[in-house]
């Protein structure tokens, strides 16, 4: 999921965020935390990754294990993104919390404002990470005032998702680079039996599987945002408004449908070939490819009067009432999983980008990049990627306040200014006790 306006290079971070911490490389072994105890210590992770994507993080932390004895990692599902962080908050009243949580890019920040997350700076200090290494907007997402609580791990950008077939067949050759010249192309793509649609040109995920996010995207390449960094609510401007028009046409003119496909959203509807394109996250693309019997191609986002594009996924937080040695067993296992062998592991067999540097330019990623360039189409993008609106991510529930406007756009074709106005209305509401949050923490 994703973010504001600022472009970054991939490797030209924000002053006073990384650079606050100590920029020394990191040791190839981490050192088991000091501890008197009969056998390992067990800690407890948090995940929210099932099937092919749960598969691989398993092997993360198989791998983990097997590295040293000091420390065992119980992995456990919790389900969605979403899920993860309704049982951490749960799990916190309850005093059941996890060691180590995976926390997506719209929940970390709850838990920050509230005192839930580890300041990790100095157990960065004394395990001697190169912080330089992470990819600097991934890195500098988790700091705040130049601390770190939260360090990226399965990161995504959304990827423009289309069957090569299908375009080939409609005589369209490449993925189009803007969305009104899609607009016009897409009708070649409409395949009907009688009165029944067998391929829709596109097809829109909703509010329950992430459409704000793939359409702030959209928004900002229209001009719009959803708000300013100060929370100011910006989504009923006349640019957003432009871009909710778009996507409430797309439907209306009959080149695109909205998703019925509750769990999956449009991934399904992709791979099995009922709908010619999406856009989904870099992070579904291994699935995506095992599952479509077409040849599959990625493209950056579409632009229009500029170009839009977020981050996503989610990273790694320690809770900070958990004792002293589990807060550094647990350091130990986020150094492991996002160190440069083990994020180019996670990257080749999830989607996800890897979030070190060194990963980037490894000869194993270029070898895989070179076999399977659909990947390195999200390492290309991240360069154009912008952090994300706070409406979004720092709201509580702003993504699901922005995504059932969506939906009423979408699925009642409800029209854009009015759908907005209700949405910035709302979110101006929610909005206030964050602002207040901020500013008692000085």
């Amino acid at each position: 999921m994703s973010n504001r306006i600022n472009r970054r290079s991939l490797v030209k971070g924000a002053a006073g965020t990384a650079a606050a911490l100590p920029l020394v490389k990191a040791s190839k072994v981490f050192a088991a935390p000091a501890i008197i105890q009969s056998g390992p210590l067990k800690i407890t992770l948090w995940s929210a990754w099932k099937t092919a994507l749960g598969d691989a993080q398993a092997e993360v932390v198989k791998r983990f294990n097997d590295s040293q004895t000091d420390i065992v990692v119980d992995n456990q599902y919790q389900g969605t993104y979403g899920e993860t962080a309704q049982k951490l908050t749960a799990g916190l009243a309850a005093k059941q919390v996890p060691d180590v949580c995976v926390l997506s890019d719209v929940w970390w920040f709850k838990f920050y404002l509230n005192n839930v997350l580890l300041p990790m700076n100095d157990l960065i200090a004394a395990n001697k990470v190169d912080t330089t290494d992470y990819v600097d907007s991934l890195w500098n997402e988790g700091v705040k005032k130049d601390v770190q609580y939260w360090i990226p791990f399965a990161r995504s950008t959304p990827l423009f998702y289309y069957n090569k077939d299908a375009f080939a067949a409609a005589g369209m050759d490449a993925a189009p680079t803007k969305w009104s010249d899609f607009a016009a192309q897409a009708p070649a793509l409409l395949k009907k039996d009688g009165d029944t649609v067998t391929q829709i040109p596109f097809m829109h995920a909703t509010g329950g599987s992430y459409v704000a996010w793939l359409f702030q995207g959209v928004d900002w390449a229209f001009g719009g945002h959803y708000s300013d960094p100060d929370f100011k609510i910006r989504i009923n401007e006349p640019e957003s408004v432009a871009a909710g028009e778009f996507f409430r046409k797309s439907v209306a003119d009959g080149w695109a449908q909205i998703t019925q496909d509750a769990s999956d959203g449009p991934d399904s509807d992709f791979q099995n070939g009922t709908a010619a394109s999406i856009m989904a996250s870099t992070g579904g693309l291994t699935p995506i490819l095992a599952a479509a019997k077409f040849e599959v191609g990625t493209a950056f986002l579409p632009s229009e009067v500029t170009n839009g594009c977020s981050t996503g996924g989610a990273g790694l937080g320690i809770i900070s009432s958990i004792p002293k040695e589990n807060q550094d067993a647990a350091f130990q296992y986020i150094a492991f999983a996002t160190s440069p062998d083990i994020t180019t592991y996670w990257s080749q067999n999830t989607g996800y980008m890897p979030v070190r540097k060194s990963a980037f330019t490894s000869q194993s990623m270029q070898d895989f990049f070179t076999a399977h360039p659909q990947y390195k189409v999200a390492v290309d993008q991240l360069a154009t990627t912008h952090p994300q609106d706070s409406a979004r991510v720092f709201i509580p529930n702003g993504d699901q306040i922005i995504g059932d406007g969506l939906d009423a756009i979408l699925i009642n074709n409800q029209d854009a200014q009015s759908a907005f106005d209700q949405v910035a209305t709302t979110l101006d509401q929610e909005a206030q006790p964050v602002k207040e949050a901020i500013a008692a923490m000085g």
